[in-house]
């Protein structure tokens, strides 16, 4: 059994001392009398606590995923969206990291190594089908266990699992305000299962309608789902900010 150290949350802060001691101010007190005042203690500035998003384009290398058409495979078009999404929430200020920035094989060890490291606010890994219609929103089928010190490494992320279920219910209100069914679900899945941030998987399929289907590769349909994504995002940071 592998274990990893939790309880790490991304709205920590961190305390920094500074104590500045100029020429000039050593030789004052040197020359002060002794019953001068105790010099005042350094000053103290508490850094605001980075709110972090972990990218995970799922497949990569010789595991090509799904092959979505003749001319697109799974793991370019969750490659492409996750690129895309990190632009655009880099964009805003927020901080990401993405688990692979080409068509490199990353196994989920290194993934999820990755994300903990990060400290993340949140971890969305993208995947895509043609089954279905609009968005598979997961979360960990795990069962929830206490936040520790120590977790175990194959189940960690059952101690974020109320966490979870609130990322996905604003990835759901994202999806459903862009027009994009959605599906929930829950899921056995490494690397979410070793995930130490509240973590969902979206994955992507066609979008189906009553006399028309949308391609995956569609530019339009692409930019709504990567604009909803956005949207939750940054609804959870706004959320995050707000927690004790």
């Amino acid at each position: 059994m592998h274990w990893i150290e939790g309880g790490r949350q991304a709205g920590g802060c961190l305390a920094i001392g500074f104590l500045l001691a100029p020429l000039a101010s050593i030789l004052a007190s040197a020359q002060s009398p002794s019953n001068a005042p105790p010099p005042a203690p350094p000053a103290v500035v508490r850094a605001a606590p980075r709110f972090a998003v972990v990218i995970d384009a799922a497949h990569g290398g010789a595991d090509s995923g799904a092959r979505l058409s003749d001319h697109l495979l799974e793991k370019d078009l969750v490659l492409t969206l996750s690129v895309r999404l990190r632009s655009m929430l880099s964009a805003h200020g927020i901080y990401v990291v993405t688990t692979r920035e080409s068509d490199g094989a990353i196994p989920a060890l290194n993934r999820a190594e990755a994300a903990n490291h990060v400290g993340a606010a949140a971890c969305i890994t993208l995947h895509a089908t043609t089954s279905g219609s609009g968005i598979h929103l997961f979360t960990a089928s795990l069962t929830p266990i206490p936040m520790t010190r120590f977790l175990p490494w194959e189940t960690a992320q059952g101690a974020y699992a109320e966490q979870s279920l609130r990322l996905s219910s604003e990835v759901d209100s994202a999806m459903t305000h862009a027009e994009i069914p959605v599906t929930l679900g829950r899921t056995a899945l490494q690397p979410l299962d070793s995930f130490t941030c509240p973590a969902v998987v979206v994955e992507i399929s066609p979008l189906s309608g009553t006399a028309h289907v949308t391609a995956l590769s569609d530019p339009g349909y692409q930019d709504r789902i990567v604009a909803a994504l956005a949207a939750a995002v940054e609804q959870w940071q706004r959320d995050w900010r707000q927690q004790p």
